[in-house]
Formats: C-alpha cells, structure tokens, sequence
C-alpha cells in the first residue's frame, strides 16, 4: 500500500465590504501531534498518519463580533475534541464511530455557542456555519452545518460539490422550484436553515464518506467564495493552477474580491498526491459521485425539454383546436 500524501494551503480575507472577519478555519496535518499551525512552506509534503489530518472551516454569523466569537467558539471545540490524547483507537476503528464522533464534537460545539450566548448579556443570538473534513485511512470522513461548502476538483473530472447547502434556496431547487441556475442570485440566498448556536433547535449536521484520489484536490470554503463565483468559474481558475496550490487559494481570493467581495473569504484546499488502498467497499468512490452528479444534470434537463413540450402542446390545444 502507498501511504497518502498531500499539501496544504489555507487563507481568510475580510473582502471588501465588511469591517470585521468572522469567518475561522483550523488544519492539522497530524492528529498524533497538536500543531495547529499552517505549514510554513505551501511546498511541504505530509504523509498521512494513523490518526489522520482535520481541515475546518467555520462562517459566523451574528453581526459586530457576535460571529466571530460563535466560530472561534467552534474552532476551539474542534481543537479540543481533536487533541492527540482524544482521539483513541476505539473512536477511529470503523465508518460508524467515527461518523458518531463528528456528529458529537459538531453538537458539542453548537452547545458551547449557545452556553457563552447566556452568559454574554449584550449577544441576543450568534451562530456560525462549519465544513470539517477528516482524512483518515484512506478516506474523507466529512460533516456540516448550513452552507460552507467542500468540493471536489481534479483537472480530468472537474469540480463538483459534495456538501448540499443546508439554506432556504437549495430546499427550493430540491423541490423543484427553481433552478440550480437561478439560485446563484436568489435574494434569499442567505437564509440558512440549519447552524450551530440557533436557539430555536439543536445543531443536525449531515455526514458523508469518499475515498481518497491521487491528483485531487478538496476545497473547504465559505459562501464568500461561492456567493461571487459560481462553479464554473472556481473550476477555470483551478485548472489553471493545479502545480502550486498556494497560488490557486490566492487566485480564488483575488477573484472573489474582483467580483465584489461582499463577504469574508476564507479557504482550505489539500492536495491528494498519493493513496492508500481503502480497506472496505461500502464508501462512495469519487468515480460514483461523478456519475450521480451528470445523472442530476441529465435528467434537470430531460424535466425541462418536457415541460416545454407539454407546455406547447397545452397551448396548440387551447388555441388551435
């Protein structure tokens, strides 16, 4: 077996709007040692070890510094959750307890926003989004809640998203009501229905499992990025610098602001140069997501020719007959 081996890079940007960050991301490329630190050359090459590497990335929301304050609060439940001396052999020996234990930090950490809520009298309400992603034996283990995304690029495939946004506007497309296009710029695009630190219900973050592939990059971010580009463009600029992945993040940000920087931009990208062979079958493969993903296109498209045709049949009947 070929031990993992990737890069990584990460950075957050005001934007061009706001006065304050709120967004907040961790990385550690090593769970078995408690550097929470960048690497300092974007260059650097880590092999993945037995308690594997944690990518976050978490958007608040509340205004002033109520938001920053509920994503460092998450951040730093993360931290603690994920020190070397927690994670145990028992936590890691199967999809299900690790899936188990994302779930439990993830919860831990909604309980801890709306806990320092309480005590600070002048913070009505602050919550926050997170994407976390868990590279372990061979695999992503990732959990989310609200609208920071994770895709998944490579040069021959293309990106695509694997996180569904958990928003007003993606219950819309999923019934049906409005188009994938046409969410891009929905004016309520920014209504989240599911975060850590609501008061009205407790943090439900979703879960999903793929493996991991050599030459494949995966890309945390917050809606900062995906607000000002749409997929197609994040996938331009990726395909134009897959070498260096430092550039990339920078060339993501720039664009971001050149579009308008209305949000905090904050990224995480990781390089895959290298695998191991996964040791169970049950895990979607990138090849299956892929499929499932044209099928989604395939088939939008299919809907829609057919309701053009029903649509004129209707009116040669209404007026022709």
């Amino acid at each position: 077996m070929n031990p993992v081996q990737f890069k990584l890079s990460a950075k957050t940007n005001i934007g061009c709007v706001r006065t304050n960050n709120e967004d907040n991301f961790i990385v550690n490329p090593d769970l078995s040692d408690d550097l929470w630190i960048l690497p300092q050359s974007q260059d650097t090459i880590y092999t993945l070890g037995r308690k594997g590497a944690l990518l976050v990335v978490a958007d608040g929301m509340g205004g002033l510094d109520a938001g920053e304050i509920a994503s460092q609060i998450a951040i730093d439940t993360l931290k603690e959750y994920f020190s070397s001396d927690k994670i145990t052999d028992e936590i890691v020996k199967d999809e299900s307890s690790i899936r188990k234990y994302l779930r439990e930090v993830i919860i831990a950490s909604d309980v801890n926003i709306k806990k320092r809520c309480k005590e600070e009298q002048n913070i009505k309400t602050m919550g926050t989004t997170i994407v976390v992603s868990w590279l372990l034996n061979g695999y992503a283990y990732i959990s989310w809640c609200g609208d920071s995304r994770l895709y998944h690029f490579n040069s021959l495939s293309g990106l695509v998203q694997l996180t569904t946004d958990h928003s007003y506007v993606q219950e819309l497309v999923d019934a049906g009501k409005l188009s994938p296009e046409l969410a891009f710029d929905h004016p309520d695009s920014n209504i989240i229905t599911r975060s850590l630190g609501n008061p009205a219900k407790a943090a439900d973050p979703d879960f999903m499992r793929i493996e991991l592939q050599n030459n494949s990059f995966l890309l945390l971010c917050t809606d900062g990025l995906n607000s000002m580009l749409q997929d197609f463009e994040i996938d331009a600029i990726m395909q134009q610098n897959t070498e260096q992945i430092g550039e990339c993040v920078d060339a993501l940000i720039m664009e971001a602001l050149e579009k308008g920087g209305h949000d905090n931009v904050t990224i995480v990208l990781s390089k895959l140069i290298g695998e191991d062979e996964p040791e169970e079958e049950d895990g979607e493969s990138m090849t299956t997501i892929y499929e499932k993903h044209k099928r989604g296109k395939i088939s939008k498209i299919v809907l829609s020719v057919l309701f053009i045709i029903m649509l004129l049949a209707l009116i040669y009947w209404l007026f022709f007959k």
